[in-house]
């Protein structure tokens, strides 16, 4: 009886194998910029964004996927003084017009979340961490 066992065992140890043989890792990059226009790079150091608002128009918006883990580098350029939010993530940055706001952190919490400027209430873009 424990010879059929083994020989079970090595048969789904065999099998186990097979089923991964040939599978490439998981290496793609993220691209380096959204369909949605939001500026977003990736590197060795993390995920850039980039977005700015000006004259009430906001450029580089929209969804940018996130992979869940990566180092994120939000860069925010803003005419008008404000607040950029992180929601979700609960991180705030002051951002003028003389001083862009970077907000650093790590992805790890999965999920939709917008960043906006606070004070205005103007949604910016909307990271999806998965």
């Amino acid at each position: 009886m424990s010879r059929l066992l083994r020989a079970g065992a090595a048969a789904a140890v065999a099998l186990s194998l097979a089923s991964c043989a040939g599978k490439a890792p998981d290496t793609a990059a993220a691209p380096s910029s959204t369909a949605a226009g939001a500026t977003s790079s990736l590197s060795a150091a993390g995920q850039t964004i980039q977005v700015s608002y000006a004259g009430g128009t906001i450029t580089g918006g929209g969804r940018v996927p996130v992979k869940e883990g990566t180092s994120v580098i939000l860069e925010v350029t803003s005419d008008v003084a404000d607040e950029v939010h992180v929601h979700g993530y609960d991180l705030m940055q002051d951002v003028t017009p003389d001083a862009p706001a970077t907000v650093t952190f790590d992805a790890t919490i999965p999920g939709v979340f917008e960043v906006e400027l606070e004070e205005l209430g103007r949604q910016l873009l909307t990271l999806q961490v998965q």
